[in-house]
C-alpha cells in the first residue's frame, strides 16, 4: 500500500524530519506511536531504533516496537523494518516495512512516496488475528499531510 504526495520542502527538509524519530509521534497520527525511545537521528542501514506504543487491541496495552534501518540514502530514501525484542534480547522482525521515496522537484518541492509494505508477513503471524494491513490506505495519505506540516513549519501539526 502506499501514498504520494508533493511537500512544499526540499527534500533535505524533508528528510531530517523522517531521520529524526522523535518526529514520528506527530507523522503517524494514530495515537499509536507514543515517544521515541532511542532518539537519536537516523543516518545508517543497520542501525536500530525502538518506540514507545499503544494499541489498545494490542495485549499490554502499552508496548514497544525495534526498528531496523534497512535504507537510508539521504535525501532520497529511508525504510526501516518493524519487529520487537525478545526476552533474551534478540530481534524478531514481523515482516512489514515503512519506506519514504523522495524525489526532489527543486529547491523547495518534494515528491514523497509512502509505502506500507506487509507482503513478508509470515503465516503464523496472520493467524494470531493480527490484520493486515491494520488501518486503511487513508492513513498514509493522512500521515504524509503531518509530514508536509513538519517540514514546512506549518502550525497545526498533530502531536
Amino acid at each position: 500500500m502506499s501514498a504520494t504526495l508533493v511537500v512544499a520542502a526540499s527534500a533535505a527538509s524533508v528528510f531530517a524530519v523522517l531521520a529524526d524519530p522523535a518526529a514520528h509521534r506527530a507523522i503517524d497520527g494514530t495515537g499509536w506511536v507514543r515517544e521515541a525511545v532511542d532518539p537519536a537521528p537516523l543516518t545508517e542501514a543497520g542501525q536500530i531504533f525502538r518506540m514507545a506504543m499503544y494499541h489498545p487491541g494490542h495485549p499490554d496495552g502499552d508496548y514497544r516496537t525495534v526498528n531496523k534501518v534497512q535504507v537510508c540514502d539521504p535525501p532520497r530514501a529511508l525504510a526501516w523494518l518493524t519487529g520487537r525484542e525478545l526476552d533474551d534480547g534478540r530481534f524478531e522482525f514481523g515482516g512489514w516495512l515503512w519506506r519514504y521515496d523522495l524525489v526532489p522537484l527543486g529547491p523547495a518541492g518534494t515528491e514523497v512516496t509512502l509505502t506500507y509494505d506487509w507482503s513478508a508477513v509470515p503465516r503464523f503471524v496472520r493467524e494470531r488475528g493480527i490484520r493486515f494491513p491494520p488501518f486503511g490506505p487513508d492513513h498514509l495519505t493522512d500521515s504524509l499531510h503531518h509530514l508536509a506540516r513538519l517540514a514546512t513549519g506549518h502550525p497545526g501539526t498533530p502531536s
